[in-house]
Formats: structure tokens, C-alpha cells, sequence
């Protein structure tokens, strides 16, 4: 079932997932905060991800880095000289839209990298106004996104700072020690989730475009010479994704399904590093029970790829609204380490112990995922619908049981059996993340659960004190089993870690 951007902001909010931030006081664009149910699924999301892509890796390290940096940091990356977006200014009203996103809507075209000059030409050929009071609009200008802080007492140029508006440059700025610390030698990875900021100018869409976010993100480096030598890359040469080139962009060609190998072979993926994230990202999502057929791959055209990138590539997302940028993966190169040591004096070059070389590595793939937009994902994918007995709709949440906030649910089938409950309930809570509940009908409480998302649920009933077995309900069939309680914790471990499927209960 496909509901809206709009209804999907409705639901969760209504079920505790995520609230409108400052709602009390009229709330504020931008900013959202996650409920107890959004909480833990953003937890289990950000969990999986750094186990997939840190612990179960040898070649990556994570780290933490602080939210504010040394303004010089956001110099030498270019941020404070260039990281803006095209803004629109009624001359009447005063209010402010940003340009390309007005042009898109209003003219149904893409306008992703479109120069101020193309945007003026456009609002004046096609006499476009304000939507708010139809007045005309100034020339184009440029917004600088970043938020502006003050560091100690003093509120003037000097104790200025940002708010971080990506969470890279700290895996440059640390790179040395991080090298020295954790001993790596190239390739290798360092991995980080955090929050960012950017004050956009006109933020919509829920949670795909707020001024406050979180990233999950990697800097993988490898040496100048071996751009193109991944050794894992045969892993994913049998992965199919649907690509859209530049080249069928510019022909507006529909986008083709094909295999990594065959995008490598045909040159339309230009090194075996882009092919091997691009696909890991993909199974990512798809082994946490996104559809396959929801996402494809998008190489950025000239007009829209960033000034330091050889190459990058979007997996993208088909949202309610469109195809949408869900993780962007770009070819760095060297510049970000080069821009540093310009601006800082300090020697970020690391010694190659194979070919016996001092190198300044080069990012050969950046993978930048948006926590927020992936929990977007997993619930759009999620969510479905039912008739119950009675003939209603009603709403089964399918989250992957390793996302869900709880793993289980434990009823009594009847009041006078919940002391019996209790003790189910309180053998599992230790190693099984579940919740209680004896309010109402059981009928009830099972669409309350698949509402919210809860994979599995166990009735204590009337034969549970005869033969020590409980009932266990799978929330994707309504299916139940009878299985001992003695045996739950392992069943309901091998169920959320998909060991074990409900079928073979």
C-alpha cells in the first residue's frame, strides 16, 4: 500500500514514532523528535548499520567527533566559501523559497546543478511569482547553509563558529592520529555517525529534509596508484540494480536494470570501488527488508557533481514524491587531506609499508547515509494493510524484526492468568526487548501490536499451566505455534536474527 509523505508524518506521530518538534509552542520547520517507538527503531537502524559496515569489518574504524570544529576547518573544506543554495526573494513579501526546488514544482523539470542565470531566465520566460502574495521575485542569490554559533562570552567575528553541516571533515582532521592509533594500513576505512545542520531554506517532506539530521558515513582511502583495484569487488558482481548514467540522463532514457559487472564492463561505473559500495549499500537496505525494486543507482551529471569529485553516485530512493537521493557515494580524490595540510601546515601523508612510499590517500568512495531518510525507507516498505475478522482495514507495520522497537509482545489471554504472564514476560525482558499488555480484548492487542510493528506475539492462556507451552503469533501471517517456555528465549533469538524461520516452528 503507498501513502503519502503527509499520512506517513500522521501515523507516526499517532503511534509514538516521531512528534513535531516544539509542537506546544506552534512548532518549528526542520526539526523533528523521535518518540519511544521511533527512538528505538533509529537505534536498532544506526546499530546495524555500524555493525555491517565497523565491527564485522577489519579495514574500518569508527570514531565520534564533536559537533562544532575550529572555523578554519569549514575554510579549508570550502564550506564557508561556497556551501549554499540558490535562493528566490519576493521583492513585495519578502519571503524566501529556494530556487531550484520552486523551479522543479512549478515547471515539473529537473533543476538539480541549474546556474542562477538558467533560474532568472526561467522565472522571467514563464512569469512565475510568489505563491504567497504573487509578487515578483529579485534576482537569484546565494544562501550559505551553515549555522552560525559563538564560542565563550564574546559575540563578535573572532568567537565565531558552525555548526557542523556534514560530519567528514573530522575524519580528515583526525586522520593522522586515527592512522597511528588503530594501525591501519591502506585500504581502510574510518566510519562515523553523528548529527548535522543545515539551515535549509525551505525544509518539507517529514523527515527527508530537516535542519537537523544524522549521518552514518564512511571515508574509505585507499593509495593514489590502486584507484581502481578493489579486491572485493567480485563479491557484488552478480548484484542487479537498476543504474541510470549521465549518458541516458542527457538522452532521457529510462533507467536499465543490470548486473555491477556489466555496469563495470560497459564503463558506465568507472572504478570497481564505486560498483562494490554502491552494491553493499543496496544489500544493506534489502537485508533489512527494503524492496529491491524501490531503489536505483544515479551517476550525478557535470552540471550538479561537486568540485572536488571525480565520480559520484546517488542510490536513490523512489519516494511518494519521486525519486530521491537516499545515500550519496562520491570519488573525493585527494582533496579534502590536500586542503587541510594547505590550510594547517600539518603533513597528512601516511607511509605505505607495500610499496614502501609516503602518499596522501585518496578517498576512492565516500558513502553518506542519512539516518533519518533510512528510517523513512524502512517504514514506507514497512507498511501495509489488512482485513481483520470483522472486514476492517487495518494497519500491519512489516519492519524487519531486527529493527523493530520491540521484539515481542506478552499477553494474558484472560486477567486471572497474568501473574503467569508476569513471570513469561520478566524471563524474557533480560535477553528479548518486549512489552506487556492486558488491556482489552486479545484480538485487540494484536492489532496494536502489528500497528506499531511488533514482529511476534505470546498468549499465556489456559493449557499454558497444563503443558508449560505458550502460544507464539507471527505479526507478517497471524500464523500461530505452541512452543515451551523453556524453549522461548532461543526460539524467539533464532526468529529476530532470522536463523530460524516461523514456517519451521
Amino acid at each position: 500500500m503507498t501513502i503519502t509523505i503527509d499520512e506517513m508524518a500522521a501515523f507516526c506521530k499517532r503511534k509514538g514514532f516521531v512528534y513535531p518538534n516544539s509542537e506546544i509552542y506552534g512548532g518549528m520547520a526542520g526539526f523533528f523528535d523521535y518518540g519511544p517507538l521511533g527512538v528505538e527503531v533509529k537505534n536498532n537502524l544506526k546499530a546495524e548499520w555500524w555493525k555491517a559496515n565497523v565491527t564485522q569489518r577489519d579495514d574500518v574504524v569508527g570514531i565520534d567527533g564533536s559537533i562544532i570544529a575550529h572555523p578554519k576547518v569549514w575554510i579549508a573544506s570550502g564550506h564557508v566559501g561556497c556551501f549554499a543554495d540558490m535562493m528566490l526573494t519576493c521583492e513585495k513579501c519578502k519571503e524566501k523559497f529556494r530556487a531550484d526546488h520552486f523551479i522543479e514544482d512549478s515547471l515539473k523539470i529537473a533543476a538539480d546543478g541549474m546556474k542562477a542565470a538558467e533560474i532568472n531566465r526561467l522565472v522571467k520566460d514563464n512569469a512565475l511569482k510568489c505563491p504567497k502574495c504573487s509578487g515578483q521575485f529579485q534576482e537569484t542569490q546565494d544562501f550559505n547553509l551553515m549555522f552560525r554559533t559563538f564560542v565563550g562570552p564574546k559575540t563578535d567575528d573572532k568567537s565565531v563558529a558552525y555548526l557542523r553541516p556534514e560530519t567528514a571533515q573530522l575524519m580528515f582532521t583526525n586522520f593522522r592520529l586515527v592512522v597511528d592509533n588503530a594501525r591501519l594500513k591502506l585500504p581502510f576505512g574510518i566510519a562515523q555517525i553523528g548529527r548535522a545542520f543545515r539551515n535549509e531554506i525551505s525544509p518539507r517532506n517529514f523527515l527527508f529534509r530537516c535542519r537537523e539530521f544524522e549521518q552514518m558515513e564512511i571515508e574509505y582511502f585507499v593509495h593514489p596508484d590502486k584507484t581502481y583495484d578493489c579486491p572485493y569487488v567480485e563479491s557484488v558482481y552478480g548484484h542487479r540494480i537498476l543504474v541510470y548514467s549521465a549518458e541516458m540522463q542527457a538522452k532521457h532514457a529510462e533507467a536499465q536494470e543490470m548486473s555491477m559487472k556489466e555496469a563495470l564492463d560497459k564503463g558506465i561505473i568507472k572504478t570497481s570501488w564505486h560498483a562494490y559500495w554502491l552494491a553493499s549499500a543496496h544489500r544493506w537496505f534489502i537485508g533489512l527488508g527494503a524492496k529491491k525494486e524501490n531503489f536505483r543507482i544515479r551517476q550525478h551529471v557535470a552540471t550538479e557533481k561537486s568540485h572536488y569529485a571525480l565520480d559520484t553516485w546517488d542510490l536513490e530512493y523512489n519516494f511518494p514524491f519521486g525519486w530521491k537521493e537516499l545515500q550519496g557515494i562520491a570519488n573525493r580524490t585527494d582533496y579534502d587531506l590536500k586542503a587541510h595540510m594547505e590550510h594547517s601546515g600539518q603533513d597528512l601523508s601516511i607511509f605505505d609499508e607495500e610499496t614502501k612510499q609516503k602518499v596522501v590517500p585518496h578517498v576512492v568512495c565516500e558513502p553518506s547515509l542519512g539516518v533519518d531518510r533510512s528510517f523513512l525507507v524502512f517504514m514506507f516498505d514497512a507498511y501495509s494493510t489488512r482485513k481483520d475478522e470483522k472486514g476492517n482495514e487495518v494497519v500491519v507495520l512489516k519492519i524487519h524484526p531486527k529493527l523493530a522497537s520491540h521484539k515481542a509482545g506478552v499477553f494474558p489471554l484472560v486477567n486471572k492468568l497474568e501473574g503467569k504472564a508476569k513471570e513469561v514476560y520478566e524471563s524474557l525482558r533480560s535477553d528479548i526487548p518486549c512489552f506487556f499488555d492486558r488491556s482489552g480484548s486479545i484480538g485487540r492487542r494484536y492489532a496494536r501490536a502489528d500497528e506499531i510493528g511488533i514482529p511476534f506475539c505470546i498468549t499465556i492462556d489456559f493449557d499454558t499451566e497444563k503443558d508449560g507451552t505458550v502460544t507464539i503469533r507471527d505479526r507478517d501471517t497471524a500464523e500461530q505455534r505452541r512452543v515451551k517456555i523453556d524453549d522461548l528465549t532461543n526460539v524467539l533469538q533464532g526468529l529476530v536474527s532470522c536463523r530460524i524461520g516461523f514456517a519451521d516452528l
